[in-house]
C-alpha cells in the first residue's frame, strides 16, 4: 500500500558519495519532497542544492545534530558508512545505533537503509558483515520505527568501483590471469534502478522492518567481465587459476584500474562469497521496477562517462580528508614553492577555467610524463595513482578526485586548492590563486620527519621544471580558452 502523495520531509545522509548524489538529485526533483541533507561539510554541496534544501552540518555521531536534522521527519536515507577508517566496523556500530535512536525520538517514520548483498559464512568479508550488522541495528526496533533495508550487490553505473574495474580491465588487458574466484555467482544491477528502489520506497507504506534483496540476472565475474567486452566490442580472454593470493590480486588491480589497493583488497575479499538475491521482498513490493540487464547497465554507463555526464564516483566519498588527513591548513606548511605571473589581457574567469580543467585525460601539460611516473611509483606504494582521473573533464567540484589529488575548496574565479592523496611523507597541497591581476600558483609541504625533509630538498630540480611550465601552460590554456570563445561567438 502507497502513503498518501502529501508532501513529505525527507532526510537524507550521505549525500556527497556515490549514491547520495543521485538520490539527492532524484528527491529534488520531486515537488512533494521537503529535503533537509545531514553533511559533514556545506561547501562540498552545490550551491543548487544549498538554496533548495535545509543544511544540517555534522554527523550521526553528534546527537545535538541529528535531533535538529530529524525534527519534523518523515522519513530518513540511511546512506553512512565509515569504510576506510582503522576502527569502521565500530563506528558503523555507534553510528547506526544514534541514527536508530534519534529517529525514534523525533518521531520519524521510516527508515530507508542501502547494504550489502550476501550471506554470512566463514569467507564473508568483514566489510559485508559490518554492512549487515548495520542493517540488523536499524532493523532492531521494528515496534519502534519502520525500516526498509535494501540489499545490493554489484553496482554497474557510470563512476561506481566495479564498472570502473571491470571497464579498465577489459580496456587494458587482452588477455587476463584472474583468481579462481571470478566464478563465482554474483547479481549485478544498474545504479539507476538502485536510485528507483530507494526513491519508490519513501512511498511504500509498511509495517515493521523489511529486508530487500535487489538485482538483474545472476552471473559469475568472468562472464561479466566476456559480456562487457562484448558491449565495448572487444574480444578479451580470462583464464582463472587456483594460485592467485588475495594481495596478489589486489595489487593487479591496483595497478591497471583506478581504485587503490585497499578498495580493491576489500572487494577481492568479497569475490569469494556468493551474492545474489535470498527473498522475493523486491517483487512484492516494487512489481513496478524491472531492473536493466548487466549489458543494458553497462552500455549506459559507457553511454554516460563518453558524454561526460558521470553524476558521482566511487571516489567522490571524503572520507577523513577534513577531520584527520586536511586537519592541517596550508598555513603550517614548511616548505612553499610558488609561482607568480601576471594575467595581462586574460579575464579571471577563463584562468579559472585553465587550472579547473588539469589532470585526468587533460594531463598535466609538457611534463606529463614526469606525472605518469609519480603516478606509478604512487600506485606500487599502494596510493592512489594517477588513473584515478577525473569525473569530468570539464568541471571540479568540492570533494571530486583528480588524479593522486581531492578538491578540497574552489572559489569562482579565485580559487582551487588541492590536497594531496598520493604517497607522501608528510602532507601536501596544490593551490592556484587568482589575486590583483596575479595567477599565484603555489605548491605547499609539511614534512613528516627527515624523510619529508629529504623527499622536498631531492625535489626541488623537478619542481622547477614541473611547476614553472605548469603556470605558463594554465596561462597559454586560458588563452586559447578567451580565443575559441570568441569563435563561437562570431
Amino acid at each position: 500500500m502507497k502513503i498518501s502523495s502529501a508532501k513529505q520531509k525527507i532526510l537524507l545522509t550521505g549525500v556527497t558519495g556515490y549514491i547520495g548524489r543521485r538520490l539527492k538529485q532524484r528527491l529534488l526533483e520531486d515537488e512533494n519532497v521537503s529535503l533537509n541533507l545531514l553533511v559533514r561539510h556545506a561547501s562540498a554541496l552545490h550551491s543548487s542544492a544549498i538554496e533548495k534544501t535545509s543544511i544540517f552540518e555534522g554527523s550521526s555521531f553528534e546527537s545535538e545534530v541529528l535531533a535538529r536534522a530529524m525534527e519534523g521527519v518523515d522519513t530518513a536515507y540511511y546512506l553512512i558508512h565509515s569504510l576506510g577508517q582503522d576502527d569502521y566496523a565500530q563506528r558503523d556500530r555507534i553510528s547506526a545505533e544514534n541514527f536508530r535512536e534519534a529517529a525514534i525520538a523525533a518521531g520519524v517514520k521510516k527508515i530507508i537503509y542501502l547494504g550489502g548483498l550476501g550471506v554470512v559464512n566463514e569467507d564473508t568479508s568483514e566489510h559485508l558483515l559490518s554492512r549487515i550488522e548495520t542493517g540488523q541495528i536499524l532493523s532492531a526496533r521494528p515496534d519502534k520505527i519502520d525500516v526498509i533495508w535494501f540489499r545490493a550487490g554489484v553496482i554497474i553505473g557510470s563512476g561506481s568501483a566495479s564498472f570502473e574495474i571491470i571497464r579498465n580491465l577489459i580496456q587494458k588487458l587482452p588477455v587476463m590471469i584472474t583468481p579462481k574466484w571470478v566464478r563465482t555467482r554474483a547479481q549485478s544491477i544498474g545504479v539507476d534502478d538502485v536510485i528507483a528502489y530507494l526513491d519508490a520506497a519513501k512511498e511504500e507504506s509498511i509495517n515493521g522492518s523489511h529486508m530487500v534483496d535487489i538485482g538483474s540476472e545472476i552471473l559469475c565475474y568472468q562472464s561479466m567481465m566476456h559480456q562487457c567486452a562484448e558491449v565495448m566490442g572487444l574480444k578479451r580472454l580470462v583464464i582463472p587459476v587456483p594460485f592467485l593470493s588475495i594481495g596478489l590480486s589486489s595489487y593487479w588491480l591496483n595497478v591497471f584500474t583506478p581504485v587503490p589497493f585497499g578498495v580493491a583488497f576489500s572487494l577481492i575479499k568479497g569475490l569469494r562469497s556468493e551474492v545474489v538475491v535470498q527473498n522475493d521482498m523486491a517483487q512484492t513490493l516494487f512489481a513496478q521496477i524491472h531492473p536493466l540487464s548487466f549489458k543494458e547497465a553497462v552500455q549506459k554507463a559507457l553511454q554516460e562517462a563518453e558524454e561526460n555526464q558521470v553524476i558521482s564516483r566511487w571516489s567522490d566519498h571524503g572520507g577523513d580528508v577534513w577531520e584527520t588527513d586536511h586537519k592541517d591548513s596550508i598555513a603550517n606548511a614548511f616548505f612553499i614553492d610558488r609561482q607568480e605571473l601576471p594575467l595581462g589581457t586574460l579575464s579571471a574567469h577563463s584562468v579559472h577555467q585553465s587550472y579547473l580543467s588539469v589532470g585526468g585525460e587533460n594531463g598535466w601539460f609538457n611534463f606529463d610524463w614526469l606525472w605518469v611516473i609519480r603516478g606509478f611509483i604512487d600506485k606500487m606504494a599502494r596510493g592512489a595513482g594517477l588513473n584515478r582521473g577525473r569525473r569530468s573533464q570539464n568541471e571540479l567540484r568540492i570533494g571530486d578526485s583528480l588524479d593522486f589529488w581531492k578538491v578540497v575548496d574552489i572559489q569562482d574565479d579565485e580559487r582551487l586548492l588541492l590536497y594531496a592523496q598520493m604517497f607522501v611523507p608528510g602532507k601536501a597541497w596544490l593551490e592556484f590563486k587568482i589575486n590583483e591581476g596575479q595567477l599565484v600558483q603555489s605548491a605547499y609541504f609539511l614534512p613528516k620527519g627527515i624523510l619529508g625533509r629529504l623527499y622536498w630538498y631531492a625535489l626541488i630540480p623537478l619542481h622547477y621544471l614541473v611547476f614553472r611550465d605548469m603556470i605558463r601552460s594554465v596561462l597559454s590554456r586560458a588563452k586559447a580558452i578567451e580565443e575559441r570563445s570568441k569563435e563561437e561567438k562570431k
